[in-house]
């Protein structure tokens, strides 16, 4: 949920304290799904505990304090985490520190403190912050990167170079609104430090002038006997809730390094709500407005469900998309009207108009969402505007209750490529249609979706968007959504204020308030003299128009919390601020050209008034100079939602560009690693091809077919040991069949050994040792635990790359990836995912321009008589690295290639290891 805090705190040394494979260790606390590890700065692996790894101080590195400061004042967040750590060896050694924030949050603050010494960072402009560091990025260099971590999070993290018996103490804040969702606020912390800490405290203090219904702590690690560790203390308008285990506390067994502390610890909280104005609150000289009346009558829906059924949705996103269907259908209330309209290429509604929620018409319903499937392309123009037109007509028709809150719900999982296929089109269609009448919520299923078209167009019609993530839990998110908007209870909500007395004011219209939820305005005010702040609310209730107003005071904080220091006395001016920002982000993405225009520039000079990162701005921290002479500066920056859904979807984290130094071989390159990358070089070019294909853990794929030679290459897909808390599925491969038809040789190459058959012989060879075979038709070389490279006469060299996996990881496994190092005697019929290309492909890029990331440019491609969207960015090569890799940069195509490959990817699945159907 957007409304819970958390961080991520990691520090380790880096040298001497990694292992051979990786292994879980330090903290984690996180809004969310954080998740903390130790990570070895040399190999980016996890590494083991930092207490006692070695009887040699030299090889120490302490870390003797991790505290998290949270102070809610009404609803506004400011988190303060602090780390220090010692240098105990006789050589200086790199410190990293790593958090993880929400992603609704802004960092305010980072310094770090080195022997009384004190760097502090400095928010600005992130064009001019980008001068600052040209230098250290196009080396490579720079630190304190922010990349997306899991659905909810961000990373940041910074490193830096600490002398012999030194201290170094990081210290990082962040502000955010806490939303509320589903009648509460939620604060959800991760605890997972797999090590003794000395000093370790989690602190959360709330404030709510409001009052405060009830509050709820509780840990998933913590049995009866440790109750007593999570302190909370309750008056009508504060709650203190702690949890400072001591280090004997910590222990999981009397006199063992090991902690018992690992899993989530959670509070959630509400306030009263016992005036239907809301609650008003004016601090020195601002004003904020919560408006969540209590006991109003839910308002019946007019909800029209748009699903797509394309061929894209196949296997387990439709599953899940009929499992949260047949469970959002039983959920509606008899006085809701509900229509089905699932697309492909064509619009095929279950009923041409809105049915009454009945449980005869539920039930009729039920079964033709069990009978839904896939099929087809996705014309997402025309399906929309039949839901508006079947609104629109029972409307005319008073077929449906005038109070009713009609609302749209449309879900995809791509882009539209049947019918009207041009997004702002497609925007425009939509606006016009709907044309301000009724509200459009958007869910992206997946990665391949253009979430910023669905935001956009979402937010011009009075709704929201949503990303889905593939994953096991889908069902249950498409679930989690329904549940917030699936009772109205006003619609159209104007609040109104002085118009002399007020001026700067957030957003004060909102087309719905929901159950559970709140709307939040700020303000500043414009004369000091508040005896007149009238407070006015106008909505369409259930059954007749509501009405409210009521006199605002101004709150004497000092006079509620007379024992209390002053918290942070600016948070109403702050949390206006935030509000505005964050609002005028969303208009410079959703408005007019001048209005996009005007918000970006306003909301600019606020990020630099108040010392937010934000998507406009960056932190700049100049590091400590090292005996190699001065380092580059640390930059935070802050992730649009794009950003992030760009860095999941190409399997590597955003960054700010860097020059290149790989260099393309004379020879092309063609393979696939990963989750799983596909890249083709083209060194006449100097130039790459790239893309991804995603599917189920063990898809067969034919990568290489030349019946002609003989040759044949499949490739079998593993998954991780289970779906991490993230919601991502990896999807690796893990196994490979090799046949050469005229030679009568035989390979089966797994994770575990290589199986070697030929003329009815069979041989096995172990990763564990390197060793050699060689033949009158075939060579073939294992280097231990690193690379298999097989040599087939007069046709084809391949390379197979081992990537080793820490056996206790969690989650994921040991995968191969596939190098193909010669092919030019394979003949010109040769097909496959990579064998379509092993004779070239012939392409030309043009209309460059800025992508969702401004790092990674758009272009337009021309390829196999097709004009294709693609994006710059980079995979990586590990034949020299099989740790870390060299990026290599090239032109991605999405969608699974589609427009590259002949075909679609499925068209490549094959129903063996050693079949060609």
């Amino acid at each position: 949920m957007s409304g819970v805090w958390g961080v991520l705190l990691l520090l380790w040394g880096c040298v001497c304290l990694w292992l051979p494979g990786p292994a879980q260790g330090a903290l984690v606390i996180s809004r969310d799904n954080a998740i903390v590890q130790v990570t070895s700065l040399e190999t980016q692996e996890p590494i083991r505990s930092l207490k006692k790894r070695s009887t040699n101080s030299d090889e120490v590195v302490e870390v003797y304090s991790v505290t998290v400061d949270c102070k809610v004042a009404s609803r506004f967040a400011h988190t303060v985490m602090t780390s220090s750590a010692l240098n105990k060896g006789n050589s200086s050694k790199e410190i990293s520190f790593e958090v993880e924030l929400p992603k609704t949050a802004f960092i305010t603050n980072f310094s770090m403190e080195i022997e009384s010494q004190i760097y502090v960072g400095e928010v600005k402009e992130k064009e001019k912050a980008k001068k600052q560091y040209e230098k250290a990025v196009s080396s490579g260099q720079t630190a304190g990167l922010v990349k997306a971590s899991g659905r909810k999070m961000e990373k940041f993290s910074v490193s830096v170079n600490i002398a012999a018996n030194s201290n170094v103490t990081f210290i990082l804040t962040y502000e955010e609104l806490l939303q509320r969702k589903l009648g509460h606020y939620e604060i959800l912390t991760r605890v997972k430090p797999k090590q003794l800490v000395q000093n370790f405290q989690i602190v959360a203090d709330i404030y709510e002038p409001q009052g405060i219904t009830f509050v709820d702590a509780h840990a998933t690690f913590i049995s009866n006997e440790l109750l007593p560790l999570v302190e909370k203390t309750v008056t009508d308008t504060k709650a203190h809730i702690s949890f400072t285990p001591t280090l004997d506390q910590q222990r999981k067994c009397p006199g063992c390094d090991s902690t018992l502390i690992d899993g989530d610890f959670v509070i959630k909280y509400d306030v009263n709500r016992a005036n239907s104005l809301g609650d008003i609150q004016i601090v020195n000289g601002y004003f904020v407005h919560f408006f969540a009346p209590p006991d109003l009558p839910r308002v019946p829906k007019n909800v029209v469900f748009v699903i797509d059924r394309s061929g894209s949705m196949s296997g387990t996103k439709m599953r899940q998309t009929r499992e949260a269907l047949l469970a959002i259908l039983k959920d509606l209330h008899e006085e809701d009207y509900f229509a089905l309209v699932p697309f492909d290429h064509n619009i095929t509604p279950w009923k041409e108009s809105l049915t009454k929620a009945t449980k005869e018409n539920v039930d009729e319903a039920l079964e033709y969402v069990r009978r839904l499937n896939d099929n087809g392309g996705t014309n997402i123009n025309d399906a929309v505007l039949r839901a508006v037109t079947m609104l629109d007509k029972d409307k005319r028709d008073k077929n449906l209750p005038e109070n009713g809150v009609d609302m749209i719900i449309l879900l995809t999982d791509g882009m539209p490529n049947s019918g009207e296929s041009s997004l702002p089109r497609i925007q425009s269609n939509v606006r016009g249609a709907i044309d301000g009448n009724m509200s459009l919520f958007c869910l992206g299923f997946g990665n391949d979706v253009d979430y910023s078209f669905l935001d956009v167009m979402a937010k011009q019609n009075k709704g929201l968007a949503r990303r889905i993530y593939e994953a096991s839990d889908a069902t249950i998110q498409l679930q989690g959504f329904y549940e917030e908007v699936a009772s109205p209870l006003l619609s159209e909500v104007d609040l109104r204020y002085p118009d002399n007395a007020v001026d700067f004011v957030t957003t004060n219209h909102f087309s719905q308030l929901f159950n559970g939820s709140e709307i939040v305005v700020a303000g500043r005010l414009s004369d000091n003299d508040i005896d007149n702040f009238l407070v006015e609310v106008f909505a369409n209730g259930f059954e007749e128009d509501f009405q409210v107003q009521g006199q605002a005071s101004a709150v004497d904080w000092d006079m509620i919390y007379p024992e209390q220091e002053y918290i942070f006395g600016d948070f109403t001016e702050r949390l206006w601020a935030y509000l505005t920002i964050q609002q005028l982000l969303e208009t410079s993405k959703s408005g007019t050209s001048d209005e996009k225009t005007n918000a970006t520039a306003k909301a600019l000079d606020m990020s630099l008034q108040y010392s937010f990162v934000t998507p406009l701005t960056s932190m700049v921290v100049t590091k400590p100079e090292t005996e190699d002479g001065p380092s580059s500066p640390l930059i935070a920056d802050k992730l649009t939602e794009e950003q992030r859904q760009q860095a999941e979807r190409h399997g590597y984290r955003y960054i700010p560009p860097q020059q290149t130094s790989y260099r393309f071989a004379s020879a092309p390159t063609h393979f696939v690693d990963g989750d799983p990358h596909f890249m083709i070089e083209l060194p006449g070019r100097a130039d790459a091809l790239c893309f991804n294909i995603d599917d189920t853990p063990g898809t067969i794929f034919n990568l290489v077919k030349d019946l002609t030679s003989g040759i044949l290459v499949n490739g079998q897909t593993i998954g991780d040991k289970k779906v991490a808390p993230d919601g991502k599925v990896n999807t690796y491969f893990g196994r490979f069949g090799i046949v050469h038809l005229t030679l009568g040789v035989r390979l089966e190459v797994t994770t575990h050994n290589i199986t070697v058959s030929q003329d009815g012989k069979r041989v096995k060879l172990l990763w564990s040792d390197t060793t050699s075979l060689k033949g009158p038709n075939m060579d073939l070389l294992v280097t231990k635990d690193r690379s298999l490279t097989v040599t087939l006469r007069d046709s084809v060299k391949f390379v197979i790359l081992l990537h080793k996996v820490w056996k206790k990881h969690p989650y994921h496994q040991d995968y191969l990836g596939f190098y193909t190092l010669d092919s030019h005697l394979l003949s010109p019929s040769v097909h496959g995912l990579l064998g379509q290309f092993y004779h070239g492909v012939e392409f030309e890029v043009g209309d460059l321009h800025p992508g969702e990331v401004p790092e990674k440019p758009d272009a337009t491609m021309y390829v196999k008589g097709q004009e294709l969207n693609v994006t710059r960015g980079w995979q990586r090569d590990f034949r020299t690295d099989v740790k870390n890799g060299e990026n290599v940069p090239c032109w991605f195509f999405h969608n699974n290639g589609t427009g590259l490959i002949d075909g679609s990817a499925s068209d490549y699945t094959v129903s063996g290891l050693f079949k060609t159907v």
